[in-house]
């Protein structure tokens, strides 16, 4: 089943025609890294699957009830206005979790009462028991785990998740964009240039977080170590074109060079063939010429 569809987008500017043509198909398990040429259009072509631009021509269709995180290779800008600390921001993602475990503690004073009905006390504790389900099946006793294990994993010790947003470098709030996504668990993640401002250690920890998310990824990226990790399909993408490899970056580099060969092989075969019919007439052209 499909989780992403293209059909025939096309991006120009003017009278540049960026790219056309374009029609894929992302698979809801699929693990894709888009490559090609600086300037065709990778990052453009992000932008519309994300919905922050709009294509010449071509759609975009998602499978019903698809929720995706885009990261973009700058992210100064995506906590405009906002003054809480790094870690608030964490917490924003539980927003629903946190009021469903404030209700739980409201319930466990209102129980505590001595004055308490039996009756009042059975439909609390009905209520209570009902919301603990919830809440436990929805990760509410391990989101403050996830969000140590997250930061840490992407390079921020603990006094960093105290900083307020704006305190922070571009390359830092890109990092906490990232995890906020990475916290958020969409179906999609739409990632470019994750690694930019990733040191050693936690490009490893990404690496083993994208190997095991259980939706669909689809990265633009220049390290190639970082996509052998991480995909297990590569798109190629061209001015009207996007060729579909299986494998991740270095399957890819294999495939392509051996399609390029062949691609070589047939041109030098007919090429060799033209000599020869050409030689062929030549040859037939001056016999002619000494008959006469």
């Amino acid at each position: 089943m499909a989780i992403l569809t293209t059909t025939n987008l096309s991006q120009s500017f003017g009278a540049f025609d960026l790219f056309s043509g374009i029609s894929v198909s992302l698979p809801k398990d699929g693990k894709v890294g888009l490559v090609g040429p600086n300037g065709i259009g990778k990052t453009t072509l992000l932008l519309i699957l994300a919905g922050q631009m709009i294509p010449s021509a071509g759609s975009v269709q998602f499978a019903k009830g698809i929720r995706f995180g885009y990261l973009r290779q700058e992210a100064a800008e995506a906590f405009a206005g906002r003054q809480h600390t790094v870690y608030d921001e964490m917490l924003l993602v539980f927003k629903a979790l946190r009021a469903t475990e404030a209700e739980l503690r409201d319930l466990e004073a209102a129980m505590s009462n001595p004055d308490l009905t039996e009756e009042a006390g059975d439909a609390l504790l009905e209520r209570y028991s009902h919301l603990q389900e919830q809440f436990e099946l929805a990760g509410g006793y391990q989101y403050e785990l996830r969000i140590r294990q997250v930061l840490t994993g992407l390079g921020f010790d603990a006094e960093s998740w105290k900083l307020p947003l704006p305190h922070l470098s571009g390359g830092q709030k890109t990092r906490v964009l990232l995890a906020r996504l990475l916290l958020e668990a969409p179906d999609l993640l739409i990632l470019d240039e994750p690694t930019n401002h990733l040191d050693v250690q936690a490009i490893e920890w990404l690496e083993g977080t994208l190997k095991t998310w259980e939706g669909a990824v689809l990265i633009v990226s220049h390290d190639r170590y970082f996509l052998d990790k991480t995909v297990n399909t590569i798109w190629e993408m061209t001015r009207t074109d996007i060729q579909t490899y299986r494998g991740n970056y270095s399957a890819y580099v294999l495939q392509r060079d051996e399609r390029w060969q062949r691609r070589y092989d047939e041109f030098a075969s007919l090429k060799e063939r033209l000599e020869k019919e050409l030689d062929y007439i030549r040859r037939n052209i001056a016999g002619q010429r000494t008959q006469m």
